[in-house]
């Protein structure tokens, strides 16, 4: 009998609104499902045309062309087993009476709630466990490997309606958030949901950036522009022509360049640094920062009227301490995208391990979340994942973050030898041995997780051979930690 878990079931969600369908469509992916979403009565029907049906199907009933009502006819004469869910704003008795004449499975009242429609999914399809999803297969994986927003919380859900809402409208957003919440997730989505898709979405950290560097950066410059400029580089504006330009720590940049940023916003043009061709360009900009803009401007650090264009509309991201609900899920999918990197069995977190997981603060947000399961997939010595498997990972995160400035070479060697002293006053037996295990198993677990896992570049960063980094992370994993 195998092992292997059933493919996550098809559902298709049919509605002229982006908003709704993609509010939903998130939902349902949450829950496990495989979910493909449609404008039209007519693009679900050629989708059918061309490939197979899916198990269920969500419509809504006024839609330009055939309505929700007319598709559902022509499901039933040529699938009469598709069960077909119809929603609608128009709970009138004609809409409702319709529906189920035509064979509906079932009629849901706009607004409703998502927790009901999920419910619903889970009745007509009973094999789908919402806490117990069935993996996606390895070829639709790296078929799109791009991170998802995930969370079922109420400020999410609020999130989710208003990137759907926002997506279309081709407005300024500012995403504002403790660093690690997941701004460039939003500002991804928004681009991925938005007529802007065939697009590209290009990503800049200006605080990463130095200074003298950043115009460039942006802007592009001339061969010869300046010391060490030999060829002519292209911006990131021109290479988000047609698409997204997303800046990230906008509050980070110098005065001077919000002026020049302020310009192109308005008149959607400039010249590269050291160039005399006047180059235009059609880019939406999203911007992110962490900090108090309003404070800056205040203190004469950030340009009002940059403000004023940026923050035509602002989405507010809550921290995770905030949203801990939210923490089995994005647990789950943590541990499931390092699984597949490391080509290893998914590990599963026990009851008492998540709950160590949701009592942690998280003042690194998601991200921090996100570098605990890779660690604990990586090092755990078990396919279930413990209490003391967290308190590792965490105890680890929590001293990096005490240091200031990276602990100097002879603290820890002073350390080491106080407490070898120790160890050797009360007996202990064969510290040699117990030491360098531990050394190595630190030394392990910091080069996976610099390199996410990637053990050829472990090894390589550690000098050793894979085969040795092999050989001791397996040893590791038998014996376990100590």
């Amino acid at each position: 009998m195998s092992d292997a878990s059933p493919s996550p079931q098809r559902i298709w969600v049919v509605d002229d609104d982006r908003a709704v369908r993609f509010v939903l469509c998130t939902a349902l992916r949450e829950a496990g499902y495989r979910v493909d979403d449609f404008d039209s009565a007519a693009a679900a029907l050629q989708a059918l045309a061309e490939g197979s049906p899916p198990a269920l199907l969500f419509t809504d009933v006024r839609m330009p062309g055939d309505d929700g009502l007319v598709l559902l006819d022509k499901l039933k004469a040529a699938l009469p087993q598709l069960p077909v869910v119809v929603m609608s704003a128009y709970t009138d008795v004609a809409s409702t009476a319709g529906a189920f004449r035509g064979g509906a499975h079932e009629f849901l009242s706009k607004p409703f709630d998502l927790d009901d429609a999920v419910a619903l999914a889970q009745r007509v399809l009973p094999a789908v466990a919402p806490a117990l999803a069935a993996p996606v297969p390895a070829t639709e994986a790296s078929a799109d490997p791009s991170p998802q927003l995930v969370g079922d919380t109420p400020p999410m859900r609020a999130l989710f309606r208003a990137i759907g809402r926002l997506a279309q409208a081709p407005l300024a957003v500012l995403i504002t958030g403790e660093t690690g919440t997941g701004k460039e997730l939003v500002a991804n989505a928004l681009h991925r949901e938005s007529p802007r898709a065939q697009g590209p979405f290009v990503a800049l950290n200006t605080a990463a950036i130095p200074a003298e560097l950043l115009e460039s950066e942006l802007f592009g410059h001339e061969a010869g522009a300046f010391t060490g400029a030999q060829r002519r580089h292209i911006g990131r504006f021109e290479q988000a022509d047609g698409g997204t330009l997303f800046l990230d720590e906008i509050g980070d940049m110098p005065l001077p360049l919000q002026t020049r940023l302020l310009r192109v916003l308005a008149q959607g043009e400039f010249f590269r640094v050291g160039g005399r061709e006047l180059i235009r360009v059609d880019v939406r900009v999203i911007a992110a920062t962490h900090q108090d803009l309003e404070g800056r401007v205040a203190q004469g650090l950030f340009r009002a009227d940059l403000l004023h264009r940026l923050d035509v509309v602002r989405l507010q991201l809550p921290p995770l301490r905030e949203r801990r609900e939210d923490i089995a899920q994005l647990a789950t999918t943590f541990l499931a995208a390092a699984a597949r990197r490391l080509d290893t069995p998914t590990k599963r977190l026990t009851a008492a391990a998540l709950q160590a997981l949701r009592e942690h603060d998280w003042p690194g947000n998601v991200r921090e979340l996100e570098n605990v399961c890779w660690r604990m997939a990586a090092l755990a010595a078990a396919d279930t994942i413990g209490v003391a498997d967290v308190d590792t990972a965490l105890n680890r995160a929590r001293t990096r973050r005490s240091s200031t400035g990276g602990t100097d070479p002879g603290q820890w060697e002073a350390l080491l030898s106080e407490w070898a002293r120790r160890q050797l006053a009360e007996g202990v037996e064969g510290l040699h041995a117990q030491v360098r295990e531990r050394v190595d198993h630190a030394l392990l677990d910091a080069a996976l997780q610099i390199t996410h896992g990637r053990r050829a570049e472990a090894a390589a960063r550690l000098g050793l051979g894979r085969n040795t980094l092999t050989r001791k992370l397996g040893a590791g994993r038998r014996r376990g930690p100590h």
